[in-house]
């Protein structure tokens, strides 16, 4: 299926292109390009956040009474594959795309008036607390208490793979209010800083030296029960609903057909001896089917959009998109480092720095490679394992 633009959409595309064009500067672009993890470092991250804030597009998922554009599915399918071509800062969009929606769903008003705000004009920066240590993606078994204490509760346990804890402002965090009935009974959602006493953020290095992870201990900290989302002991409805929105949206293929386009521009360079990667059969079979799998998963996302145009929420569809987005992602990474050849053993972190007096050792595709196959090892275990997805699929969509 192909979605014929109308005259409409193509003003619009022409509009987000005159913007990138003209916000997106060679540093911020850099920065983007050396990004050897998910997320580009903050530094470089918000200051481009900073310019679609100002824009009036930082959450351009948004409806406008709540501060976003107001854009149709259309609109914002231009605008993240536009971004994804340009080569935008991968940012944290924790606030945008989970707490956000989360809130204008079960949100008081004190709540809505209070976050989404905020969210708008980037003032805080998020993470998640859901996963814990020794429950793998079985998100119902955790264990971190809330004990009520007055108008509060007070919260022991801990909190890993928190990604951007070390420098998030807020986070949203799911905790259990109590221990009767099934797992996923007893769960509430809540909303705290991260500066409050007894809150302990430590670092977990990832295989590729990057600093993105972290565990999060809770010593006693005292969160107004006021800053709950959501009745109390009903926190998994909540969480499940926020999953739909982290695993997936209406376009999960750009960022993946991005990466597709530099690795077909590296393939066609000529290395040594005047040879080109392209030419060669077994290669270019392998590039042509993942480019087919990146079309087919595209077409769905597509297909979906007719769904969301009507209000709906991406469902059990989010979930087939996070299962084949990551999937094609560690894809089109493991092509790339076939690509690049030798240069993938190549370590300099040094050169990762936008701007550092560095001669790189790789070229200039491959510098950031490596950490980026590595990093993206993990894409189809984090928001929820590709063995969690296929569950979910099984049960809502197969019915079986």
């Amino acid at each position: 299926m192909e979605i014929e633009l109308s005259a409409e959409d193509l003003a619009f595309q022409n509009e987000v292109r005159a913007f990138l064009d003209e916000a997106l500067t060679d540093d911020i672009r850099e920065g983007a390009r050396l990004t050897p993890g998910v997320r580009t470092k903050p530094e470089i991250a918000q200051r481009w956040t900073k310019k679609l804030a100002d824009k009036g597009w930082l959450c351009h998922n948004w409806p406008a009474e709540h501060g976003g554009p107001g854009w149709n599915t259309v609109q914002k399918y231009i605008f993240e594959t536009e971004c994804a071509q340009a080569g935008t800062p991968t940012i944290n969009n924790m606030g945008i795309r989970m707490v956000g929606p989360v809130v204008m769903k079960y949100g008081t008003d004190e709540q809505k008036a209070e976050v989404l705000p905020s969210i708008v004009k980037d003032e805080f920066q998020w993470c998640q607390g859901y996963s814990e240590p020794g429950s793998g993606s079985d998100l119902a078994s955790l264990q971190t208490r809330a004990v009520k204490d007055g108008d509060d509760y007070i919260i022991n346990g801990s909190k890993i793979w928190t990604s951007g804890a070390h420098y998030a402002d807020k986070i949203f965090c799911l905790v259990r209010t109590s221990t009767e009935g099934k797992k996923q009974e007893g769960i509430s959602f809540l909303l705290f800083d991260m500066d409050l006493p007894g809150i302990k953020v430590e670092p977990v290095i990832m295989f590729s030296g990057e600093h993105e992870l972290n565990q999060v201990f809770f010593d006693n900290v005292r969160v107004p029960q006021a800053n709950r989302v959501g009745p109390e002991n009903k926190g998994w409805t909540v969480a499940k609903y926020l999953l739909e929105f982290e695993r997936g949206g209406i376009a999960y293929t750009p960022p993946v057909k991005a990466g597709l386009k530099r690795l077909r521009e590296i393939a066609e360079q000529e290395a040594g001896g005047g040879q080109r990667l392209i030419d060669d059969d077994d290669f270019r079979r392998q590039l042509s089917h993942l480019e087919t799998q990146i079309w087919a998963n595209e077409t769905t996302e597509k297909r979906v959009m007719s769904a969301l145009s009507n209000g709906q929420n991406p469902g059990s569809a989010s979930s087939m998109f996070k299962l084949r987005g990551s999937e094609l992602l560690q894809q089109m990474l493991e092509l790339t480092m076939r690509a690049i050849g030798y240069y993938g053993g190549v370590f300099q972190p040094d050169a990762y720095i936008p701007g550092a007096n560095v001669d790189p050792i790789a070229p200039k595709h491959g510098v950031t490679a490596t950490a980026k196959y590595f990093n993206q090892r993990a894409a189809t275990i984090y928001a929820g394992s590709s063995e969690v997805q296929r569950g979910i699929i099984a049960k809502h969509v197969l019915g079986l």
